[in-house]
């Protein structure tokens, strides 16, 4: 069991937490415009409808961006230097994770990744952490930045 800083809870994301605990990525589409609403707000950020509807994604995407973090914000609660990834889900959300069993010299944008889930705990108690691994059964090629596109 990873011991983690505490997470975010209250509206929405204690569903959100229900659902990792099945090991499920979900995440609400606002029942006005159909838009999934990441990170979880009150009201939806395109139409400001309130009503949600909770949508169970892929777990796939790729690599948007990643950085590591080398000096220790949290007070020695993470081995240094840290990794962090910004992950393009397949769906269209951008996502802050963990990368799983990768690090940064093996990273690159649009290395496809899937879900995965790892056991971790915090002062509320245990929950799963969703964490992106690399997805090397992955039958679509990796996709390119959009960044990478408006170089000449």
């Amino acid at each position: 069991m990873h011991k983690r800083p505490d997470r975010t809870l209250g509206h929405g994301n204690d569903t959100f937490w229900a659902w990792c605990d099945r090991q499920e990525l979900r995440l609400p589409r606002c029942t006005g415009c159909h838009t999934l609403a990441w990170p979880i707000e009150a009201a939806c950020t395109t139409c400001g409808g309130e009503g949600f509807a909770w949508e169970r994604l892929s777990g796939r995407g790729a690599i948007a961006s990643w950085c590591t973090f080398e000096r220790d914000y949290y007070q020695g609660q993470f081995p240094m230097p840290w990794d962090c990834i910004l992950v393009e889900l397949e769906e269209g959300p951008l996502f802050i994770a963990n990368p799983a069993g990768m690090t940064g010299q093996g990273m690159r944008l649009g290395l496809p990744v899937r879900l995965a889930f790892l056991g971790c705990e915090d002062e509320a108690g245990p929950f799963n952490l969703p964490v992106f691994e690399t997805d090397e059964r992955a039958d679509r090629p990796a996709r390119s930045h959009p960044t990478e596109e408006l170089i000449p």
